[in-house]
């Protein structure tokens, strides 16, 4: 049986097209809890929350929610440390509601070092607030 030559060509590009329809998303997320700087701020730092992120391809988009502080959100930030648990440098910031609940959201490409950074847990989400400047609530992304 001979196959039209239209359907041929047809049949070839949903073919090249499924690949980019089909793109594997990757999901990580994060408790955020309250981690105080030093025993100064301990009574300052309070609240939780969580985050969650999606990553296609070098996308990242990053969604999340918190609630509790004892003061507004003044910032918020995903950052890289040089291993889990480890404070480290800014990467992006976040939209934040500046409340003492709300939410944060973005979205931004990544350098393949920090998808690499990504997927060994080295980024994290950190909430600054009115009370905790150097960091009210923070949670590394995890699979």
């Amino acid at each position: 049986m001979k196959i039209p030559g239209d359907l041929l060509a047809m049949a070839f590009l949903v073919s090249l097209a499924l690949p980019l329809s089909a793109q594997v998303l990757e999901t990580y997320k994060g408790r955020l809890s309250p981690v105080p700087v030093d025993a100064q701020l301990a009574r300052n730092t309070t609240g939780h929350g969580s985050a969650s992120v999606t990553l296609a391809g070098n996308k990242l988009n990053v969604r999340g929610i918190f609630e509790g502080l004892l003061g507004p959100a003044t910032a918020a930030q995903l950052r890289h440390g040089v291993a889990t648990g480890v404070r480290g440098p800014v990467l992006y910031d976040l939209t934040v509601t500046k409340a003492a609940s709300g939410t944060i959201s973005g979205s931004f490409d990544l350098t393949p070092e920090q998808i690499d950074g990504l997927r060994k847990g080295r980024l994290y989400v950190q909430i600054d607030s009115e009370k905790a400047p150097d960091g009210n609530l923070w949670g590394w992304l995890l699979k």
